[in-house]
C-alpha cells in the first residue's frame, strides 16, 4: 500500500501536470516528469572516501502544432520558470518542420493496479549507515590482506508522465546499488548487486565472496586462444544479454538491419534460434524488479512473451512502427528476465569436463549488429574448469563471440540474480570464442 508520503509526492506531480496543460495553448502536449534523490558512498584503499547526495528535478514540454512539435525542459520548480518552459516549447514547435513519423498523442490508459517498488528505508538510508557497512567490509579486506574498492549508494525516484488528452500516470520507486572490487597482488575480483530495497544486498556476504576469488585469481596462467566451453556468472551474461534484449526492435528487423530479420525480407518471430532453455520475458512486476506499470511514453508497461523455448515470439514497436505495420505497439523492451534453474554457480562448474569460468564481461563492444557479434574482455577473477572443479586462475581473454550463437549453445541454468534492470541466471554454454590473451587483470 502506498504510504501517505509516497501519494503526497505522485499527487503533487500530477497536480504540476495538469497546471503545464491548463496553461498549455497548443495543439497538444505532453508533460514528463522525473524527480529524486540519490545518495552514494565510495571508498578505496580500504577505507571511505566521499559521500555525496544530489537532488533532481527534470520537467519536459513536448508541445504539438500539426505535425511538428518541440520539446523544452526545466530544473526549476517556481510557477514563473514553468511557465516561461511552456511558452519556450510553443514557440519551438510552431517553427518545427513537420514531422514524418509523429503520432497522435496517447488517450488514456489502463495500467495494473500493483504498486512499484519502493522501500521508505531505502529513500531515506543515512551516510553513518552506509559508512559502518563500508567499515565492516574494509576490517574483511584488511584482515584477509586484500585492497578493496567500490561504492554504496541509494536512490529515490519519481516519474509522471501526462497529456492534454488526459493521460496520467505516476510512480515512486528506490534502488539500491553496492559494487565492490578486491586486489590482492595480480589478483582481482569484483562484483556488484542491485535491488530495490537496501536491506536485499547482503553487501559483507558478497565482500565475503570477492576478497576469497581474488586471493585464487593470484599467478593466472596463460591458455591459448580458441573456441572454449563456458560458464557465465549472472553478472558476466548480463551484460551480454543486454545487447540482445536491446536489439528486438521491429523496425530494425522488418529493414533489413537485425540479426532477426528474415533472409528474403521481414522477421524471424516464430523460427527456433536459441536452446531451448531460454525463456525471456519483459517482466516489470518481477519481485526483484518492481518497475512502474508504464513507460516513459506513457504506454503500459505488461508483462510480455519475448522468446519461448528458444523461439522469439514478439518484437519491439515503438508507436510509429507499430501504426505502420498495423499490430499493437508494445514499448520498449525493459526490464527483461531469463528464467533460471535451480543450480548454483559450482554445480554448473561440476557439469563442465573442461572449459572457461567467465565472472565479468568487460568493455563489451559491438563487431557487427546484423549478426549482433560483439567483442570484449573476461576480467576480474577468469579460470580454467577441469574434470568438474576449479583448476588454476588464467589470464584474461578478448572475445570475439556471435551472441545468438551463444544463446544456441546454451546446455544449463543456474540460480537467477539482478545485475541493473535484467534479471539473468548463471549460464553453461558448450561453445565460446576468445580471440587472443590480454594483459588486464
Amino acid at each position: 500500500m502506498m504510504t501517505v508520503v509516497e501519494k503526497l509526492a505522485v499527487e503533487q506531480a500530477l497536480e504540476l501536470i495538469d497546471r503545464v496543460v491548463a496553461a498549455s495553448q497548443a495543439d497538444g502536449v505532453f508533460v514528463s516528469i522525473e524527480g529524486g534523490e540519490e545518495a552514494l558512498s565510495r571508498f578505496a584503499g580500504n577505507q571511505i572516501t566521499q559521500n555525496v547526495n544530489q537532488s533532481r528535478f527534470a520537467l519536459a514540454i513536448t508541445s504539438y502544432f500539426g505535425a511538428g512539435h518541440a520539446t523544452a525542459s526545466t530544473s526549476e520548480t517556481d510557477l514563473e520558470a514553468i511557465e516561461a518552459t511552456v511558452r519556450c516549447s510553443e514557440a519551438l514547435a510552431r517553427i518545427a518542420p513537420a514531422d514524418p513519423e509523429a503520432v497522435a498523442l496517447l488517450a488514456p490508459q489502463s495500467y495494473d493496479a500493483r504498486q512499484a517498488g519502493f522501500d521508505e528505508a531505502t529513500a531515506h538510508t543515512s551516510p553513518l549507515v552506509r559508512s559502518e557497512i563500508i567499515q565492516g567490509l574494509c576490517a574483511q579486506a584488511e584482515a584477509a590482506k586484500v585492497t578493496v574498492a567500490g561504492t554504496l549508494g541509494s536512490e529515490s525516484r519519481l516519474r509522471a508522465v501526462g497529456n492534454s488528452l488526459g493521460l496520467r500516470a505516476a510512480a515512486r520507486t528506490t534502488t539500491a546499488r553496492f559494487g565492490l572490487t578486491a586486489r590482492i597482488e595480480d589478483g582481482s575480483s569484483w562484483g556488484e548487486r542491485t535491488g530495490w530495497q537496501f536491506d536485499g544486498l547482503r553487501c559483507a556476504e558478497l565482500a565475503g565472496e570477492l576478497i576469497e576469488r581474488a586471493a585464487h585469481s593470484r599467478n593466472p596462467r596463460s591458455i591459448a586462444p580458441g573456441t572454449y566451453p563456458v560458464v557465465l556468472h549472472p553478472a558476466a551474461f548480463a551484460e551480454l544479454l543486454s545487447w540482445v534484449g536491446g536489439n528486438f526492435d521491429a523496425r530494425a528487423a522488418d529493414e533489413g538491419r537485425s540479426f532477426l530479420s528474415g533472409p528474403a525480407g521481414g522477421n524471424r518471430i516464430g523460427e527456433t534460434l536459441f536452446s531451448p532453455l531460454v525463456q525471456l520475458v519483459r517482466d516489470p512486476a518481477h519481485p526483484l524488479l518492481c518497475a512502474p506499470p508504464f513507460q516513459a511514453d506513457g504506454l503500459p508497461n505488461t508483462c510480455l512473451e519475448i522468446v519461448k523455448d528458444g523461439i522469439p515470439q514478439t518484437l519491439s514497436y515503438s508507436r510509429y512502427w507499430a501504426q505502420k505495420q498495423g499490430v499493437p505497439a508494445t514499448g520498449a523492451f525493459t526490464p527483461l528476465a531469463m528464467a533460471g534453474g535451480q543450480a548454483s554457480l559450482e554445480a554448473l562448474v561440476a557439469g563442465m569436463e573442461r572449459g572457461v569460468l567467465i565472472h565479468r564481461a568487460w568493455y563489451v563492444r559491438s563487431i557487427n549488429q546484423r549478426e549482433l557479434s560483439v567483442t570484449g574482455m573476461t576480467r576480474d577473477g577468469t579460470f580454467w574448469i577441469e574434470d568438474g572443479r576449479i583448476a588454476y586462475p588464467i589470464k584474461n581473454l578478448r572475445f570475439n563471440q556471435s551472441l545468438p550463437q551463444l544463446l544456441r549453445t546454451i546446455e544449463a541454468l543456474g540460480e537467477v540474480e539482478r545485475h541493473g534492470a535484467l534479471v539473468v541466471p548463471a549460464v553453461r554454454a558448450s561453445s565460446f570464442q576468445f580471440s587472443s590473451v590480454t594483459d588486464s587483470i
